[in-house]
């Protein structure tokens, strides 16, 4: 048995520095694959839950194999090797890791009906994340077996391999989380762990002075990578992007049409902020928000109308809001700074609309009881994520305890969806449950709906407001809107903090949403096959 063929391996500091750094680029890994899969998947728990799944079957799977050969063939230099490969596959990652997305994506939705989001991530994480995974998950058991000496001390050593693995992976966790990604990037970040996990072999097999084709071929590699994959370039067939980037919480992108600005930040659907550059209404939900101070009264009010926007993201409501009313008061809480540094740069955001970086309900529940406001506006839900805590019986009761008597609560519920159960149901019979009258009203050419939700039936109010408005735009706006509201019959859906399954129900819509957008090319595949497909999308 040649445990100690190279000398390095006498010293079990470099055995315990190859336990760390293997435990620290695992981590790194798992939190660079739910930056690299949010934005074509979401970064709901459901994703986390399918990157956690699959990592562990990976490590499970490498624990195995990893014992096997330790007891088999004992030779450390293809640990190291094993190290290599996965590092040059981490390399590899920011290179084609979204074309593999997006193409594993393109053949399941010909191919699926349902839980598209579900197979589509599982498939890509398995692809993309379990072989360098499995490669790691074989270091463990091989070091053991390299490290200990005799049964005297075993219980030692094996203790702290297991720490320095342990430590290892909680520097993992915080690195990416709170430096690397918000600083250069989720592409930059896998990297930077790549090249970890190759200076250590490369420092193996030099310290042995052996030649090794294998890492010289890993070192060309990894350079070819950071020169190819060091940009986020997530939606890489797009090159009309104004703004492509990252923060703590989200991938960000800001392109323009012709007429407007817009920001998404997911790839493979949905646009969460959108901008008129003309500074007309939008013609989307944000102009069925400002039914909301009609409803609470706004040319009856004295004082100036007070408004709390949670989920302010690009800030068109509230711009609105500034240059259409007089003297409204107008703050907003939206956990991402990034996203306010755009509301302010790029969409024309006032400067003197107050927006605090927290979390909705955080809020509310930190600030006095006796603040309180005419409308809040939540506008929290992004497709698939939906926080769940703001979903929840107990956050709509802190809604209401923060409004003004006569105060109005506006929800934007961004997938319609007729199934029975759907999320719409959820949020709106969970709202009931705290407001005793609820209005619905369907958004015009979108798959928008929005709640209006107080203790007094609204509508007297909203249509005595809205005979004393005198501009034309808004006028029209909420005769659309007049028209689109029903009042909601509840049913039993109740969320609550215990009990929210907004993922499983965001899912279900989405899939409806999905499943309607790409009917008529899925019809046109089964009729003319994939050219004819090819056929279409190139025309």
């Amino acid at each position: 048995m040649n445990i100690k063929k190279r000398k390095i391996l006498n010293n079990k500091l470099f055995l315990y520095l190859t336990e760390f750094f293997a435990g620290m680029s695992v981590m790194a890994v798992e939190l660079g694959a739910s930056r690299l899969l949010a934005p074509y998947f979401s970064s709901s728990q459901i994703v986390w839950t399918i990157i956690i799944g699959t990592i562990m079957i990976a490590m499970a799977l490498g624990n195995i194999y990893g014992g096997r050969k330790a007891d088999k063939d004992p030779d450390p230099d293809k640990l190291y090797r094993r190290i290599l490969i996965a590092a040059v596959w981490i390399a590899l990652i920011p290179v084609v890791g979204k074309y593999i997305i997006v193409g594993i994506s393109a053949v399941l939705i010909f191919s699926i009906n349902t839980n598209f989001l579900v197979i589509a991530a599982f498939a890509a994480c398995m692809v993309i994340f379990v072989f360098p995974l499995f490669l790691l998950g074989t270091v463990t058991p091989s070091l053991v077996k390299y490290s200990v000496d005799s049964l005297d001390d075993s219980g030692k050593v094996v203790g702290m391999l297991n720490a320095s693995n342990t430590i290892g992976s909680i520097i993992g966790t915080f690195i990416p989380t709170f430096i690397s990604i918000p600083a250069v990037g989720t592409s930059a970040t896998f990297l930077i762990f790549s090249g970890i996990l190759l200076l250590l072999v490369l420092i193996y097999f030099i310290s042995g002075k052996a030649k090794s084709a294998g890492a010289a071929v890993g070192a060309g590699i990894f350079i070819l990578c950071c020169i190819l994959g060091h940009k986020s370039n997530f939606a890489f067939w797009r090159t009309d992007l104004k703004i492509e980037d990252e923060s703590i919480y989200n991938y960000l992108q800001v392109y323009e049409t012709d007429r407007d600005i817009r920001l998404s930040t997911n790839v493979l659907f949905g646009v969460q902020s959108i901008y008129n550059k003309g500074g007309q209404l939008s013609g989307l939900c944000y102009d069925y928000y400002m039914a909301g101070p009609y409803m609470a009264g706004l040319y009856e009010k004295e004082d100036p109308m007070k408004v709390l926007v949670l989920g302010m993201g690009s800030g068109t409501f509230a711009t609105q809001c500034s240059r259409y009313f007089d003297g409204m008061e107008i703050e907003g809480v939206e956990i991402d700074q990034k996203i306010t540094d755009l509301a302010y740069d790029c969409f024309e955001m006032p400067e003197d609309i107050e927006v605090t970086t927290y979390d909705g309900r955080a809020y509310l529940a930190a600030i006095p009881d006796e603040q309180k406001y005419d409308v809040i506006v939540v506008d929290a839900f992004q497709d698939i994520t939906i926080p769940f805590q703001m979903a929840t019986v107990e956050f709509f009761t802190l809604v209401k305890n923060h409004l003004t008597d006569g105060g109005v609560m506006v929800v934007n519920m961004n997938m319609r969806d007729e199934s029975e159960g759907n999320i719409n149901e959820y949020l709106s019979d969970t709202i009931c449950s705290v407001f005793p009258n609820v209005y619905i009203a369907d958004v015009e050419g979108c798959s928008n709906r929005e709640l209006y939700a107080a203790d007094f039936d609204m509508i007297d109010r909203f249509l005595e407001n809205t005979e004393l408005e005198e501009n034309y735009e808004l006028i029209n706006t909420m005769s659309r809107v007049e028209k689109a509201l029903v009042k909601y019959e509840p049913g039993d859906h109740i969320m609550t903090d215990d009990k929210a399954p907004v993922e499983l129900l965001s899912i279900k819509a989405i899939d409806g949403l999905i499943g309607e957008e790409t009917s008529y090319y899925k019809n046109l595949y089964e009729e003319k096959g994939i050219t004819g497909l090819l056929d279409e999308l190139a025309y």
